[in-house]
């Protein structure tokens, strides 16, 4: 497997730290990675990565932490020793993360999406899932060097009426509001600093909206699309486009899971990667208009031009009553037993088709220390709703995979 941000910089970085003891490049020691969250998207595309033979910085043990098992099957190159741990439960997490000693990474990449009159609830939830987390290994984990954390680029807005000017970079001003990215770094940082003997490193990872597989994760944009542009296949209907001519027009850009997951690698590895805070995203943008025909053309659907006004239905209301459909769907197509609720999740879906504002990541930051990777947003899309395909027999609850042959 090869890395674009791993052999464009690879003859730079030896040059650069030749002289640095801790450049990993040259160590072959084992590496033992806990991935929190690793049936999310990125937590499978990390486990894949790292479970190659031929993984960065590898070679690497990795455990995984999930409510869920993996996909049978995945990742094929090396088994994954998954735990299942209800994070809220100190007990539990103790008996559980206390036999793992060996740990020398923390990847904490679980998705938290959830509407904003939960924040306060989510901020609650997380904060104490990662301290309880954390504070296991610190005690417990005598090898520990670093701490991956994954968040959002939610870091910088509270809604779309309170929000920072785009494009967003990593250095600017906080808003003052409550918002759990902002906590759980506090937390990641204060926390870093206590370890004796100069403490542990650690990298901040904010994504902007991520494109990716899994089985249970159905905050997923474009696997909702994808159920949406299925059910449309099957009743022979258009594909509309629950917006208006504003959010039509809209710019956005996002972050293929393998890119975010690469970007995390790289920053445990690398030196010039610690420490920091990272935007990651795909480093192009793409519309509304051009995503809609995208996933449309894939299905072969026909996009009427949205209604150029007020919101006149959100694809919420648009799916009620859809479930025997879906049902239909399933038998006809031989997927695996879902019901339709759980694999689509509108109201994430339509708050990012309702935004009238773009919400755009300044990426120079990390190029300019060396992360150089990217992707092409609409090959990304077409390639994930390809794996999705591909997916849609041996998983439980998968999120998507039906294109029509």
């Amino acid at each position: 497997m090869r890395y674009s941000w791993w052999s464009g910089r690879l003859s730079f970085a030896a040059d650069s730290h030749q002289h640095d003891p801790h450049f990993l490049l040259s160590s072959p020691a084992l590496k033992v990675a806990l991935i929190v969250g690793i049936s999310d998207m990125v937590g499978i595309s990390l486990s894949k990565i790292l479970a190659s033979s031929d993984a960065p910085g590898g070679p690497w043990k990795v455990y995984g932490i999930a409510r869920s098992p993996l996909p049978e099957g995945w990742p094929d190159e090396s088994p994954i020793h998954l735990l299942k741990c209800n994070m809220l439960d100190p007990a539990e997490v103790m008996a559980k993360i206390e036999p793992l000693r060996d740990v020398t990474h923390l990847f904490w990449v679980p998705c938290m999406h959830t509407p904003i009159k939960q924040e306060k609830h989510t901020h609650a939830m997380a904060t104490h899932m990662f301290e309880n987390i954390i504070g296991v290994l610190l005690t417990h984990a005598p090898n520990l060097q670093h701490v991956c954390m994954q968040t959002s680029d939610k870091h910088y807005t509270v809604s779309q009426s309170y929000m920072r000017d785009v494009p967003f970079h990593e250095n600017m001003p906080r808003l003052h509001a409550l918002n759990v990215y902002h906590s759980l770094e506090d937390i990641l940082v204060d926390t870093a600093g206590k370890r004796p003997a100069g403490g542990i490193t650690w990298s901040v990872h904010r994504p902007s909206i991520i494109v990716g597989f899994s089985p249970w994760n159905y905050t997923n944009l474009v696997g909702g699309l994808a159920v949406y542009a299925i059910i449309c296949k099957h009743e022979g209907t258009p594909f509309r486009c629950p917006g208006n001519g504003t959010t039509w027009e809209r710019f956005v850009d996002l972050a293929d899971a393998n890119l975010v997951a690469e970007q995390e690698v790289w920053a445990c590895i690398q030196p010039s990667g610690k420490n920091q805070a990272f935007n990651i995203a795909n480093g192009d943008v793409i519309s509304v208009k051009r995503l809609w025909n995208v996933v449309a053309d894939k299905f072969g659907l026909e996009v009427p031009v949205p209604y150029n006004g007020k919101l006149a239905v959100s694809l919420e209301e648009m799916m009620k009553g859809k479930d025997e459909v879906w049902d239909e769907i399933v038998i006809k197509y031989g997927l695996h037993s879902t019901k339709l609720s759980e694999v689509g999740c509108w109201w994430y879906v339509d708050s990012i088709l309702s935004a009238s504002t773009p919400t755009i990541l300044n990426m120079n930051k990390s190029k300019e220390l060396g992360f150089v990777a990217f992707r092409n947003t609409e090959a990304s899309i077409l390639h994930w709703i390809d794996e999705m395909k591909h997916r849609r027999q041996g998983c439980r609850c998968i999120c998507v995979g039906y294109v029509q042959e």
